[in-house]
């Protein structure tokens, strides 16, 4: 028997595809190679039938649950495209979402939140600033950064910012142009006060009044703005 690459890759998909049904008869969850070939082999049996490419688009989106795969499946497969024949010639059958949601329980992955807002940092002491980028060039300064220690170009009270950071969410900035004056919201630091790193002017804890001072002294010695 002859085959073509085409045709040779047309039997590995349905091979894969019986033994999924076989699977999915005795009750067990597709893998993601069944679940793909699964669907990929029913739409091309459509196709050789004579159905439409719309309308295998959308019933291709009606094969399988997230109950029907196994944890995880439904993530790795946003989208199913395969190329059927059709009387009129080869064309591709785009499949989105191809597994549809599931019908109780968690998912790998999946984030559940209450109904209503979460308040960010509820119960933090804020403070709020003025704050003038001296410098000739933009300054970002990010959620968590110690705003004490921020660019020494940035001029603000740099003692009412020690031990505070931006009151944002988590992993976003503020971004100060050259010349631009602006007053952000600063809200004290959790957790157990430790600071190091930075632009290194604190090295200790928040709540040491020495370490405090000390890094007011090194902030002033080094051209920091406000301090």
């Amino acid at each position: 028997m002859m085959l073509t690459p085409t045709e040779l890759e047309r039997m590995t998909i349905f091979v894969v595809a019986e033994m999924a049904r076989r699977r999915k008869e005795r009750g067990l969850r597709l893998n993601h190679p069944e679940a793909h070939a699964y669907i990929a082999d029913t739409l091309l049996e459509g196709a050789r039938e004579g159905r439409s490419v719309a309308d295998l688009a959308g019933w291709g989106a009606t094969l399988l649950s997230s109950d029907d795969v196994m944890p995880g499946v439904a993530a790795l497969m946003p989208i199913v495209q395969v190329e059927g024949l059709f009387p009129d010639g080869a064309k591709l059958i785009t499949v989105h979402q191809p597994i549809r949601p599931h019908t109780g329980g968690a998912q790998p992955g999946e984030v559940m939140t209450p109904d209503s807002d979460i308040t960010l940092n509820a119960g933090r002491w804020r403070v709020g600033l003025a704050v003038l980028n001296t410098g000739d060039r933009p300054v970002q300064v990010g959620s968590h950064h110690h705003f004490f220690e921020a660019n020494p170009a940035l001029d603000f009270d740099r003692e009412a910012a020690f031990g505070m950071r931006l009151d944002i969410a988590a992993g976003t900035t503020v971004r100060f142009e050259p010349g631009e004056s602006r007053t952000v919201t600063l809200v004290a630091y959790g957790g157990d006060g430790m600071v190091g790193g930075f632009n290194r002017l604190v090295e200790g804890s928040l709540d040491d009044a020495d370490i405090r001072d000390l890094a007011l002294q090194r902030a002033r010695r080094r051209g920091f703005r406000g301090a």
